[in-house]
């Protein structure tokens, strides 16, 4: 495991004793920027999801596989990339995954039909899978300010990518649905470049990581249970994100412009406001009323008008990024299962449901009708809020290897911003 109070490699200029989100290694820098344009290829496709069946001629519900190959790919390799990374190196790693999602990108871009397209989406995620779940444990690894630093400089990178990702597709998109694809294999390129040269190779752990030691880790009651809500919220999570478009029916400029206030939100709610609710009211409570509030909108967004559909997609940024931060802390944390292996565990498990939700959701509609859809996500945030609740007191256990900032009435940590 690499450890959070490992020293920064030689070369690497900063005050460690400042600690603040901003005063980091070039090698955090580097990790971090890729992660930015990493998470952008999760939204990119978004605003140009009807131009691509327009494009291919494909249906709603064959163009949402590129969403359910890419998560489901990334939910099993998830159980392979401690594997890997424990055995050649997080910085290989890295660069291994980068490497496929260059290769991949630019290969859906050239592709002659959805099923191509799917399949180079099925190999994106792989590279994806390897690279995000090793960026967060080097990041961990190598920022300043121990734990919480780290969290929170990995969250703004999720977020920044997720606002950036809809508005790089509806800029590209808008020549051709192809152009985004080969925009994003560039920018993967720039971070490869970029973390060969500044990132220092990471120390191997010094106990390789088995297949099988994700699924161990989910043995532990905490993180299953951590696991299992975010399963849920997942599932809601990606019907707004893949399914939503095809509502809203919008040019990719203007779907574009509304999943980048989308991203905004949820980067300013995970990185700012998600941490001062944490420690006003507790992380358990924030959890269980921000899932309830999320199920509000999403069953609101599904009958309200297109104003409100809107608004709806828009606000419901806020909510997943609170739930962001509230789950990554928690995977992190409450067990004492190495921080690699309990992410690997946890998002083998949550990435079902992203690789679920945009296969379900147009079947839903064709079966039902247009608002089914959101009745279903609506529900499956409250079972998420539910295994809260009822799992509250397996949820408070918190691992030794985090920094609190301080402890709650709930009993979980809440970390310092």
């Amino acid at each position: 495991m690499i450890s959070s109070t490992e020293a920064p490699a030689e070369g690497d200029t900063f005050d460690a004793g400042a600690g603040g989100l901003l005063r980091q290694p070039r090698a955090v820098w580097a990790t971090a920027g890729a992660s930015v344009v990493a998470f952008m290829g999760i939204g990119l496709v978004d605003p140009i999801l009807p131009s691509i069946a327009k494009g291919l001629d494909a249906t709603p519900s064959q163009v949402s596989l590129l969403f359910t190959s890419y998560f489901l790919i990334t939910a099993v390799a998830m159980l392979v990339t401690g594997f890997v990374s424990s055995r050649i190196g997080g910085k290989k790693t890295l660069l291994l995954g980068l490497a496929l999602v260059v290769v991949f990108a630019g290969l859906a871009g050239t592709s002659g039909s959805v099923g191509e397209l799917v399949g180079f989406r099925a190999g994106w995620g792989l590279g994806n899978a390897l690279f995000v779940s090793t960026a967060l444990a080097v990041i961990v690894g190598a920022a300043a300010g121990g734990s919480a630093a780290a969290i929170l400089l990995y969250e703004s990178a999720l977020g920044l990518g997720m606002a950036c990702g809809p508005l790089l597709g509806a800029l590209l998109g808008d020549a051709s649905w192809r152009y985004p694809f080969f925009g994003t294999a560039f920018l993967m390129a720039i971070g490869f470049l970029c973390i060969t040269v500044f990132l220092k190779e990471q120390p191997k752990p010094a106990r390789k990581t088995s297949l099988l030691d994700p699924l161990r880790a989910l043995g532990h009651g905490g993180l299953a249970s951590a696991a299992t809500s975010a399963f849920f919220y997942n599932y809601t999570f990606f019907t707004v994100l893949a399914f939503t478009p095809f509502v809203l029916n919008m040019t990719p400029y203007k779907s574009g412009a509304v999943f980048f206030c989308w991203g905004v939100l949820l980067a300013v709610f995970s990185v700012v406001v998600a941490p001062r609710l944490q420690a006003r009211f507790g992380s358990l409570k924030v959890l269980g009323g921000s899932l309830v509030l999320l199920a509000a909108d999403v069953l609101a967004l599904g009958y309200g008008d297109h104003t409100t559909a809107i608004v709806c997609t828009v606000l419901s940024g806020a909510f997943i990024g609170v739930n962001n931060t509230v789950y990554t802390e928690l995977a992190l944390g409450v067990s004492d299962a190495p921080r690699p292996v309990a992410s690997a565990g946890y998002n083998f498990v949550r990435w079902f449901a992203a690789a679920a939700a945009p296969f379900f959701a147009p079947k839903i509609e064709e079966w039902t009708n247009i608002r089914i859809p959101f009745v279903v996500a609506a529900v499956t945030a409250l079972l998420g809020a539910v295994v809260v609740l009822v799992r509250r007191h397996a949820l408070t256990h918190r691992a030794e290897t985090l920094e609190p900032a301080h402890a709650t009435e709930d009993g979980v940590t809440v970390f310092a911003n």
